[in-house]
Parts: C-alpha cells; structure tokens; sequence
C-alpha cells in the first residue's frame, strides 16, 4: 500500500506547495484513489512533481463538505472525467465559520453537485473489494472544542453543525486496514468507537488531522482535551499520521504523550507503513 501526501499546510518535499488543505494519494489492491483534494489546484501541481499520474485515479473519496478539502475537485474533474467520486450526500449543504465578529462560507463550490461522475453516499458504503466508507460516528467523548464554530445554514438560521456529512475511508490489503479521515471533525475516538462497531477491532494505522488547531490559542481546557485524547491513543495497537487541522502545538502535546506512535506528515511527504 502506497500513501503519499499531495498537499497540507506546512512545507514538505522540496518544490512542492502548501496550503490550508488536505489530500492524500493512495495506492492499493490494484486501486488508485484520491482521498480529498485540497483547497485549491495545488495538489495538481504537486502531484506531477511527486511523479503521479492523477488521470490513472480511479476512485476519489471527499471526506466532508469543507472548501479546504474538495476545493481542488472541479480542477480535478477537468483532468480526469473517468473516476468515480464518492459524497456524502448532506456534504452538499452549505456551511459556516460564525462567531460574533464574523461569518465566512466554508462549504463546496456549488458547481460540483452538477459533476456527472459524482456518487451522492447515505450511510455505509462498500465501494469495491478493500474499499470501504463509513459514517454516522456519533458519540461525543472529547469532542474537538473547536466545531462550536462551524455551523450548518437552514434557511436562515444557522444551527451547531453535527458533521453529519462527513465519511471515513477504511483501506484493505492483505488483511491489513488503514482508516483515512479528513478532519475528524467528530473526534478521532468516537470514529474510532464507531470503526469498532463494524469491524470489531482497530485499525493498523490511522491517517487523519485532528481539528485541535486554535487560532485564538489553548486554554487549559483545550490543553487538557488534547492530553486525553492522546492518551486514550496511546492504548491502541496502531499507529497514527497527522497533520492539517490538528496544529503544531496540539501535535507536540500529544507526541510528547504517544512518542513514535504519532508522526506528522508534512507537505509531498509518503507514509511508509510498516506492514
């Protein structure tokens, strides 16, 4: 199994961009999928300094309905009209960073509900033989303080986004899984409650951000979610990669907690998995 990143947002592998964005090309059982696809086109362009063909994708899995990781996909579509793209089907709905001060569209470009080779996802969905999504992680334990923020447009009233509509990518080979979530807006361990739920045991990896990134900075309460989190980690059999929305400061906290466990994928760089 191959994983490479193709853009986040810290410097990487020489040459290759950065952005507020996440997307990750995967290699397995004879597929080639693209998991998100950043906030703007960059991806593309790193993907061709990283020598991948993104025409050959066959399959592509957009986490959640955020622009930072399906703001690349009408790019995409234009290089490649013959992969399949897998949705979930409340990722179409529009939403929002609001607080007092401000209020910013944070959904999909709207156009990319017209794409034809799009796959609107409700519930569970096995893809192909390996290739598998999932949703509806719905606990609450250690929630990320940072989603009070986000928020869901009905009408016009905007109500706590519940995320909903975001989906997790669950790789098999030779009898090893891998997850991939986006932003694990809903909190990696409730993902991982549900994960268990289905397949009865842990994954060997994780690749995910975390959403503990805080522009306003970490009180003590934020502190104390991200030490839990990564001790409650630490339990596990399985190794983590991270990056993205989990922040630099939240990812020294919870390295200094889970040590070789958790590693940070920087911009262009491959997860070599040991397995």
């Amino acid at each position: 199994m191959r994983i490479q990143n193709l853009i986040e947002n810290t410097e990487g592998a020489a040459g290759c961009l950065c952005e507020h964005g996440l997307s990750f090309y995967i290699e397995a059982g004879g597929r080639k999928i693209l998991a998100d696809t950043g906030a703007s086109g960059a991806f593309l362009t790193n993907a061709e300094k990283l020598g991948i063909d993104l025409s050959q994708v066959d399959t592509v899995i957009v986490s959640h309905g955020h622009y930072d990781h399906a703001g690349g996909l009408l790019a995409f579509a234009e290089r490649n009209r013959g992969a399949r793209i897998w949705i979930n089907r409340l990722a179409a709905e529009p939403y929002y960073h609001k607080n007092n001060t401000m209020e910013r569209y944070i959904g999909m470009d709207p156009r990319i509900k017209a794409l034809p080779q799009v796959e609107w996802v409700e519930g569970d969905r096995t893809i192909d033989q390996g290739i598998f999504l999932f949703g509806k992680a719905l606990g609450r334990r250690l929630w990320p303080g940072g989603n009070r923020e986000l928020m869901r447009k009905a009408g016009d009233v905007f109500r706590q986004d519940e995320f909903l509509h975001e989906q997790y990518l669950v790789v098999e080979e030779n009898g090893k899984r891998v997850l991939v979530s986006g932003c694990a807006h809903n909190g990696i361990l409730n993902i991982l409650d549900r994960y268990r739920e289905i397949f009865g045991d842990m994954p060997e990896a994780v690749v995910s951000g975390f959403h503990m990134s805080r522009k306003s900075g970490y009180g003590e309460r934020d502190l104390a979610l991200i030490r839990e989190t990564a001790r409650e980690l630490k339990t596990l059999d399985t190794r983590f990669y991270t990056g993205h929305c989990t922040g630099e400061i939240p990812f020294q906290v919870m390295k200094e907690e889970m040590g070789e466990q958790l590693r940070y994928v920087h911009c262009g760089e491959e997860i070599r998995l040991p397995f």
